[in-house]
């Protein structure tokens, strides 16, 4: 029976009643976007800016077009993100920091208010805001995600705010 509700969906999704709504990475050059970024752990945001900002570069995205705006620690990020999403200026922001685990449950704490912070940037000022920050058990895990082994997360990210400023600017507006 369970193959048989999956056939009926599948068969549903495919019709012409249904509109499928999806951001592009192409036709970017109108896109503005700012990046915050925290100075904490600086070793690794700065790679992930760059790969962000390679990434931006990489789809056309003017670099006239983009602001990067630095922040004390990833603690810090949301409250920045959502001031900037409220201006009006911007078709997404991008959220950039680490925060690698200590000794204490300071790890949690700023990881939590990060990722609510972040949410609630976006929800509050209707821009999508885009959660870019590393949370790490050590710093090999971090720098292999800015760069090393994993890729570079900031690129992911970037790609990500593209796509979520395309979709709110073509479609959900």
């Amino acid at each position: 029976m369970g193959a048989i509700v999956i056939a009926r969906l599948s068969s549903f999704a495919q019709t012409a009643a249904v509109r499928n709504l999806m951001g592009s990475v192409t036709n970017t050059q109108a896109l503005r976007c700012a990046v915050v970024v925290a100075r904490f752990n600086e070793i690794i945001t700065k790679r992930l800016l760059e790969g962000a900002l390679s990434t931006f570069n990489h789809y056309s995205v003017l670099e006239d077009n983009i602001d990067v705006v630095w922040v004390p620690g990833s603690f810090e990020i949301g409250v920045a993100a959502e001031r900037l999403g409220k201006s009006q200026k911007y078709h997404a922001i991008l959220c950039i920091g680490a925060v690698i685990r200590g000794d204490t449950s300071h790890y949690d704490v700023v990881v939590n208010s990060a990722a609510s912070g972040v949410l609630s940037a976006g929800l509050n000022s209707g821009v999508p805001c885009i959660f870019g920050v590393l949370t790490c058990d050590n710093m090999d895990q971090a720098l292999n995600r800015a760069g090393g082994k994993s890729g570079n997360k900031g690129s992911e990210t970037a790609l990500t705010a593209i796509e979520m400023a395309s979709l709110f600017e073509h479609h959900l507006k």
